[in-house]
């Protein structure tokens, strides 16, 4: 620097306009961040997921009526999914809706012991696979109070059976066949030389098992060969053990699954549907990798097996209504109805 151009009063004049201009460019750095993270530009994973918690429980606060106490409800099997993953969100966010699962005390749990219970005083509302029965709404008369069904989701019955075995799929009138007796070899349906072994739950076990005799056996009784079993877990491991084994259940609980295959179903041998979405992920790969529901199949009928998941309702006047109202209620907003699609079952809206 030229020293006869230089002066303390021209040093005193530049600092500050250097601190203006320091100020005025972490202002301009600090709006920028902050433009940036409030529209999901620059955004941490903790942040987004928190954000993305409460768009997700938003809705669950917006239902009215939601009331406060100690709710046991019950039911059936095929409902555990949304139990783990939607009531928990439930009870989190509506902490004085204490809602309880309750097993029956001296029968498997299902969608006929939940009724059952629940025309007893034992539930204030429950969980059901099949629509109620002629009788169910009968006994609820003659106790003074009526019985209503809330569809909430809609599900698939598929078919496992284990890995290694070798056909395309079957047609409906083969699974009958199977289940009636009518068909007692895999070689009568295009697989190996091999006695077949059905699996089930006991009929009055759950919704599940009285759904499928009546929407797939028809007026047919289960026949002298079938190995009854006390829940799906017990049979997908008896079918993961034994090549011979078939076994049928809620789409969530067998398409998933590392230890046994689920099989295309139609109703012909021409027009068979897969319940998970292809191509086929080998199970050699799970669980780094698993096979995932169709959903759509089952949103437009093209899946011949489709049934629907009922909230069953107390219309007494009482708490027990309120309540199961407001649970029905609470699965039905957007929120509830994402959930439901993660965990494997259709939405209903």
């Amino acid at each position: 620097m030229d020293k006869k151009s230089y002066s303390p009063m021209t040093h005193k004049n530049e600092i500050p306009v250097l601190f203006l201009a320091l100020f005025l460019t972490l202002g301009l750095i600090g709006g920028v961040f902050y433009w940036l993270a409030n529209n999901s530009l620059v955004s941490s994973p903790n942040l987004f997921s928190s954000q993305k918690v409460n768009k997700l429980n938003s809705g669950f606060l917006e239902v009215k009526n939601v009331p406060s106490g100690l709710f046991r409800y019950g039911g059936s099997t095929t409902w555990a999914p949304i139990r783990r993953d939607v009531d928990s969100q439930i009870k989190t966010m509506l902490p004085k809706f204490g809602i309880v699962y309750t097993d029956p005390i001296s029968e498997p749990p299902g969608s006929g012991s939940g009724i059952k219970m629940l025309l007893s005083n034992q539930l204030a509302f429950s969980q059901s696979s099949r629509s109620l029965k002629t009788e169910e709404y009968q006994e609820a008369k003659t106790k003074g109070f009526t019985l209503k069904e809330i569809p909430v989701a809609i599900d698939g019955i598929a078919i496992a059976v284990h890995p290694s075995l070798k056909i395309p799929g079957l047609a409906i009138a083969q699974i009958r066949d199977i289940y009636t007796g009518k068909i007692t070899n895999w070689q009568q349906v295009g697989g190996e030389n091999l006695p077949i072994v059905p699996y089930s739950r006991q009929q009055a076990a759950g919704g599940t098992v009285e759904f499928f005799a009546k929407e797939v056996l028809g007026d047919n009784k289960f026949a002298a060969n079938v190995k009854y079993v006390h829940d799906t877990t017990q049979a997908l491991r008896e079918v993961a053990q034994n090549r011979a084994g078939i076994y049928y259940a809620s789409a969530p609980e067998i398409v998933g699954q590392c230890s046994v295959k689920p099989l295309p179903i139609g109703k012909t041998t021409e027009e068979l549907v897969t319940p998970y979405k292809k191509p086929f992920i080998p199970l050699s790969q799970c669980p780094q990798k698993r096979n995932q529901i169709d959903s759509n199949v089952f949103q437009t009928g093209e899946y011949p097996i489709v049934r629907r998941l009922f909230v069953i309702i107390k219309q007494n006047g009482q708490a027990d209504e309120v309540a199961g109202e407001a649970y029905a209620n609470l699965l039905l907003t957007e929120n509830g109805q994402e959930l439901i699609d993660k965990t494997g079952f259709v939405r209903i809206r």
